[in-house]
């Protein structure tokens, strides 16, 4: 005779239940769940920023209000687990796993806000806007809005950009100390895109200057064969630039009025993502 099925019923998961007589600490959620030590793990690592990253012990102290001795052993504890690095002269700064969440952060509040500006040039021009964002030593595509034209230009998010060739690269590159110029060129490398590409590290540079002058650049089929892009600097008062917004067409629809038209209409939308960056 054949055995009958044994049905277990599921068991339920037992929850903790919260204290009702144990008050939240002022300002935080969670009331005895809360973890004191974590919590001043985290202040310590919020404490660095861009205008501030490199912090000492005492700096640390002072700006999370925090005993030496007490802090010293978090950032001990921080260094061996490798959130935090220890310079020569005894400073403290973040590691670089926790720089590329603070960088992937940055770049999510940039796209949200140069996204209006992407979507208003596309709609007016009836062509591919984007915007791109430097990781480090790399440039790449962080938003586009495509047109719907059956012959377009295309700039797909995460695409690495040339830093010679695409005029997003060139614009960011251009606006780089020229340590940072000098990696980035190093990283991608001179190599020719189309035929149109300036591959002479000398005519580059001098492009640059150029670049910097106007605030935009241009990619005349440096890039792709038949495409042409303006990309134009966000600026940000004080700040290096990190950031910038373009439209691409192909060459059959551009014309020399049209060239002046979106180049003045994207210096303006870079202009105004500043300012929407600045706010938020």
């Amino acid at each position: 005779m054949p055995s009958q099925p044994v049905i277990v019923p599921p068991q339920r998961r037992r929850r903790p239940k919260r204290a009702t007589s144990a008050p939240a600490e002022a300002g935080e959620n969670g009331g005895q769940y809360h973890q004191r030590a974590i919590s001043r793990a985290l202040d310590v690592l919020e404490c660095f920023d861009d205008e501030r990253s490199e912090r000492t012990l005492k700096e640390i102290s002072q700006d999370i209000g925090l005993p030496e001795s007490s802090l010293f052993r978090i950032l001990l504890t921080l260094e061996s687990r490798g959130y935090l690095k220890q310079s020569s002269d005894g400073a403290y700064e973040l590691a670089p796993k926790v720089l590329l969440g603070r960088l992937q952060e940055r770049a999510e509040k940039v796209r949200a806000a140069l996204r209006p500006h992407l979507q208003k040039l596309a709609g007016r021009f009836d062509e591919t806007s984007s915007c791109a964002y430097l990781f480090e030593n790399r440039i790449e595509a962080l938003d586009s809005v495509e047109t719907f034209h059956a012959i377009r230009m295309t700039n797909k998010p995460g695409r690495v950009l040339p830093p010679h060739a695409s005029s997003l690269g060139k614009v960011i590159t251009a606006f780089q100390k020229p340590e940072v110029i000098n990696r980035i060129l190093e990283v991608y490398g001179l190599v020719p895109r189309t035929s149109h590409t300036v591959c002479d590290r000398q005519s580059l540079i001098a492009e640059f200057e150029r670049i910097r002058a106007q605030g935009y650049a241009l990619d005349r089929e440096e890039s792709v064969t038949g495409g042409i892009c303006i990309g134009a600097a966000v600026t940000l008062d004080g700040s290096l630039v990190t950031s910038a917004v373009s439209v691409s067409t192909p060459v059959v629809r551009m014309t020399p009025e049209r060239e002046l038209e979106i180049t003045r209409a994207v210096l303006d939308a870079a202009r105004a993502a500043a300012q929407d960056l600045r706010k938020s």
